[in-house]
């Protein structure tokens, strides 16, 4: 199976743990002097914006970690990492201008690490997927002139 019910749910958990952490970085519309003077805590419209723009490069990451361990005919499972997120959340809360996101983990087979090429290739997936997101971004802001919001 690619993936379980059980990474799905995480996933889950992760989507709105970024979401939350991200959710003043990301927003719909400018600020304006009545959103400076009527502070809302929560709004739900830059939730959402946050998810979907952070939370698929986190997840994407990972899933390459999984899929060229996969790949390789090693069995990978997506974690969670609890003190990670909890960090996270923490961090978010008190206002940080430091902001530590460690959401989540994959663990390959144990008999990866005697493949050391392999083992190499499978960290490695995780930073390119990364790049190649960067990459793509970079493509479209350079080569498409007519982006509307």
């Amino acid at each position: 199976m690619l993936i379980t019910l059980t990474e799905i749910l995480y996933f889950i958990i992760l989507i709105g743990v970024i979401a939350y952490i991200f959710s003043d970085m990301f927003q719909v519309r400018p600020k304006t002097v009545y959103d400076y003077m009527h502070p809302k805590k929560f709004n739900l419209e830059n939730l959402k914006l946050a998810a979907l723009v952070a939370a698929p490069a986190v997840i994407l990451h990972e899933l390459a970690h999984k899929f060229v361990a996969m790949g390789f005919g090693f069995t990978a499972t997506f974690e969670l990492f609890y003190f990670g997120l909890i960090l996270g959340i923490f961090l978010k809360m008190i206002s940080s201008p430091l902001m530590i996101i460690a959401p989540g983990y994959v663990v390959p087979a144990a008999a990866l690490v005697n493949f050391p090429l392999e083992y190499r290739l499978v960290a490695l997936a995780g930073p390119l997927m990364n790049l190649l997101l960067w990459l793509i971004a970079v493509l479209i802001l350079k080569f498409n002139q007519n982006l509307s919001r």
